[in-house]
């Protein structure tokens, strides 16, 4: 499918036969990173404007909850009848989200807009996997999943100034307004490129089996959507009940887990499940870290929010370094996720440590931009391996799995993060340095564990007995 050039060489992500569909793919990407970054600073103006009282935290619950089942979804039919149909049903429903919100009277309808959005952008993100996977040489897909986080820069550096300006001068309606456009050229940019792709010649995946893994999406959102809800109530209340339903989701969550990720990923097998722990891991430790930094620097260098904005921009340059990084590494790319997963470890502890010792700021800022390059050599890595190893018959489902430990990752990171931090700095004391390095250090453990799985990540294939070299 590769479109050589005149020199011999094969074509690029960016040459003439694969420009369209990258930069679709690129506007996808960075739609939905204006979204989430977007979406988030705009919150309390909408909170306000329509009341949202004590369902403030669900806008961003659901929108997580609906994209786990959006994830699962979209593997088993991506693996059924290929990944168009679920591209179009997952911009369509994201569409639909961003109009609902946009035009709502209630808080109630904001939170149905983003269950809806949040449906969509799991399924089209699986979906955009299993196209980089069916169209790009495997050559080209480690530079394209760098393009991918490179997607991530722009809208982490104006998003969050771009929604406070729309919402301060115009009008909150126009944060989510303003992601459809983008969202309807990206489809025109995709859609000639992908029209044609159809069923796998021999789909793996029956439609019982497509059935159950839908039963078990469901039954996963549920215990997520259980455990935060009633979580909150415990923090809020310390209710009995709320905890015996938090341990309740928690438990519904794993189940569902075992039954929908490669089987072992849970206790680190060899080979794909550790990828995919891999993934999830590393998630939690900088989703977590970076949720906090703003509110760490804050408290212990007394910086404005702008100034505490720049570690996290410094944070997502370093992630398209590290993510640009790995494009070139050809060989035994199990050994780079397990050496970014060791560094991101260093970097959350380093991190905490010097918050804790009240090193200079740019000190602390320059050892974060560290986790962000090992995130981005690591994350990506992860991306390569599971398309890699995975055929046509499975790529969906693979897809999915490595979406789902991501989101649940994050979601266990922030929760434990939090958790922690109601613990170590208790309402009316004092925020300090040394509670934040505790945290961190604690946060670190899951990168810690990370490198574990990473060092485990090495696919050997079972006609050669040997480990592939784009691994």
């Amino acid at each position: 499918m590769s479109d050589p050039l005149p020199e011999g060489r094969p074509a690029g992500a960016m040459s003439s036969a694969y420009r369209p569909l990258t930069l679709g793919v690129i506007a996808i990407v960075t739609c939905a990173a204006f979204e989430a970054m977007a979406v988030t600073t705009a919150m309390p103006v909408v909170a306000q404007e329509l009341g949202a009282g004590a369902g403030y935290g669900l806008a961003f619950s659901m929108f997580l909850t609906a994209s786990l089942l959006g994830s699962v979804l979209a593997g088993s039919r991506c693996d059924a009848e290929g990944p168009r149909r679920p591209l179009v049903a997952g911009m369509a429903l994201l569409v639909a989200g961003l109009v609902m919100s946009s035009v709502a009277g209630e808080f109630w309808q904001v939170t149905a807009g983003r269950a809806v959005s949040g449906l969509g952008s799991g399924a089209m993100v699986v979906a955009l996997y299993v196209i980089i996977g069916e169209v790009y040489p495997s050559k080209l897909q480690p530079m394209v999943f760098g393009w991918v986080s490179a997607a991530w820069i722009l809208p982490s550096m104006i998003g969050p100034l771009a929604a406070g300006l729309l919402a301060q001068y115009l009008s909150w309606r126009w944060v989510f307004a303003a992601a459809i456009p983008i969202v309807l050229v990206a489809a025109a940019l995709v859609w000639p490129r992908v029209r044609h792709l159809g069923a796998p010649e021999n789909p793996a995946l029956d439609r019982a089996l497509g059935r159950r893994r839908g039963l078990w999406g469901v039954f996963l959102a549920a215990g997520v959507f259980v455990a935060q809800w009633a979580g909150n109530t415990v923090a809020a209340t310390g209710s009995l009940l709320a905890a015996a339903a938090t341990a309740a989701g928690i438990v519904a969550s794993v189940a569902a887990l075992a039954a929908l990720l490669p089987a072992g990923t849970l206790w680190l097998r060899r080979g794909l499940p550790s990828v995919v722990a891999t993934r999830g891991l590393i998630n939690a430790a900088f989703v977590a870290a970076e949720a906090f930094m703003p509110v760490m620097l804050l408290a212990v260098y007394g910086v404005s929010p702008a100034t505490a904005g720049i570690a996290l921009t410094v944070g997502a340059v370093g992630w398209a370094i590290g993510s640009f990084v790995q494009a070139r590494v050809t060989r035994r790319r199990y050994l780079l996720l397990a050496a970014g997963s060791g560094l991101l470890a260093l970097a959350v502890g380093g991190t905490g440590l010097l918050a804790g010792a009240q090193a200079p700021f740019w000190v602390l800022v320059l050892v974060w931009s560290l986790a962000g390059v090992a995130m981005g050599a690591a994350l990506s890595s992860t991306s390569v391996m599971v398309l890699d190893v995975s055929s046509a018959a499975d790529r969906g489902r693979n897809s999915a799995s490595l979406q789902l430990s991501d989101q649940v990752g994050a979601v266990a990171g922030t929760t434990v993060g939090g958790a922690l931090f109601a613990v170590l700095t208790p309402p009316g004391t004092a925020q300090e340095g040394t509670s934040f390095a505790v945290m961190w250090l604690f946060l670190a453990g899951f990168a810690v564990l990370g490198t574990a799985a990473g060092i485990r990540s090495a696919i050997v294939r079972p006609s050669t007995g040997k480990v592939p070299s784009q691994e």
